[in-house]
């Protein structure tokens, strides 16, 4: 299957990539190379990056990292080892005896010191959630979708597995509707009817609809980032976590449809789209352009580093 594919062709590059990073290019050689990485800034809008900068890192005051703060040197080579990965290929780039606190997986609450994590809640007071480009491999999958909108199923696609309240009211609500090709890809066994379980589609597959939900599950959606590369229009709530991909910039109206909290107007907002296509393309666009800033991979790496930077700055374990 074209999932599969799409998967196993990261998943290659990705450990691949890390593994030759670990075995043949040593750390201290990064860290001899921070300067002329930090100096290819000047490449790049001061703006632009002054703002990514400033949003996934908000700290602005000292602090002291936690008791339980991990030297660099002393990384984690926990589970999930893709966190590992994205963590290495940033932090090796500092001094190895300086401690951060950090998190692996996902996250859907604010930490009580400054930690370097995947997600965060959106809020007002998460400043101390600190942004990283985390388990990039799945969250942040390279698509190509060729088929236009035009020529697409005029049906809304959504798997997934529905363990959340907010998952099964949606199910529970257009398992059957006609313009909704949706339902469950685990077992049903906490409760949900066995009529709600589908098989799985691969991403090229629900490429061919016109409409994609995007339904947050432990933290965020993982397909949105695969959504704002296709050529399909995103129906979804307006996001309570988000990432590296900031989705607490996204509009309603502007980069997606954004529907209400019991999503009770999905029927009309399908209607609606499948008779304003140009509305629908525009929607697409913007979405688009608005993901296109996180994928030159040159100013990834710069911004993490200067995110890590920052944050190592305030914590006074590197100097200004």
């Amino acid at each position: 299957m074209q999932h599969i594919s799409y998967q196993r062709r990261a998943k290659v590059r990705f450990y691949t990539k890390s593994l030759l990073q670990q075995l043949f290019v040593p750390a201290a050689a990064c860290r001899a190379r921070l300067g002329r990485k930090l100096e290819t800034a000047g490449r790049y809008d001061p703006q632009l990056a002054a703002e990514r900068l400033d949003y996934c890192c908000r700290l602005t005051e000292p602090f002291r990292v936690s008791s339980e703060a991990v030297r660099l040197r002393d990384l984690p080579r926990f589970r999930k080892s893709a966190y590992y990965n994205d963590y290495y290929s940033i932090l090796r780039y500092f001094p190895q005896q300086v401690r951060a606190d950090l998190i692996f997986g996902d996250v859907r609450k604010i930490p009580t010191v400054p930690t370097l994590v995947k997600s965060r809640l959106i809020s007002d007071t998460n400043q101390n959630s600190v942004l990283l480009k985390l388990n990039s491999v799945r969250h942040f999958l390279p698509i190509n979708d060729t088929i236009p909108f035009e020529q697409k199923k005029n049906q809304l696609v959504w798997r997934g597995a529905v363990w959340r309240r907010w998952r099964k009211a949606f199910i529970q609500q257009y398992i059957n509707h006609p313009l909704c090709d949706v339902g469950q890809v685990n077992r049903p066994d906490d409760g949900t009817p066995p009529e709600w379980v589908k098989s799985k589609l691969s991403i090229q597959q629900q490429l061919q609809y016109k409409f994609i939900l995007s339904i947050e599950g432990n933290d965020v959606a993982t397909n949105l980032k695969w959504i704002a590369q296709s050529n399909s229009l995103c129906f979804m709530k307006k996001p309570t976590c988000e990432t590296w991909m900031m989705e607490g910039r996204l509009q309603g109206g502007v980069h997606y449809v954004e529907l209400q909290e019991d999503y009770s107007d999905l029927p009309e907002k399908l209607e609606y789209y499948l008779e304003h296509t140009d509305e629908a393309l525009q929607l697409i666009a913007n979405f688009k352009a608005y993901y296109a800033q996180f994928t030159d991979s040159a100013l990834e790496e710069l911004l993490q580093l200067l995110v890590v930077q920052k944050y190592l700055t305030l914590a006074g374990q590197i100097p200004e």
